[in-house]
């Protein structure tokens, strides 16, 4: 049987470049970043290995997008980490954003 194009594939995920942004949860701030192979690239930030993040660690990973190549997802973190990049995430993830709030308040 073909592969078909929705078929999720552990193997056909290394294919992908992946954009993604961790929420830190020592001071709330987000780190948007880039990479070939996410799960590696967590754990690398769960361990401290990644100078940026090793001190606003426990990190989560809030949100992701696979790209095709390597210049997209690195267009998409740029943009991703401008004025208008920052609102398209407040707008694409308002639902955790306030559900963060809620619990904070609590």
């Amino acid at each position: 049987m073909p592969d078909l194009p929705c078929e999720i594939n552990s193997n056909k995920m290394k294919d992908f470049f992946y954009t993604y942004i961790l929420r830190s949860e020592k001071d709330g701030k987000n780190y948007t970043g880039y990479t070939k192979d996410l799960n590696l690239r967590f754990e690398q930030h769960q361990k401290g290995e990644v100078d940026s993040t090793k001190y606003r660690r426990p990190l989560k990973l809030i949100y992701f997008e696979a790209c095709l190549s390597q210049k997209d997802a690195l267009h998409r973190e740029k943009y991703l980490k401008t004025h208008y990049g920052k609102m398209f995430l407040k707008n694409r993830l308002k639902s955790y954003f306030t559900w963060q709030e809620e619990i904070t308040n609590d």
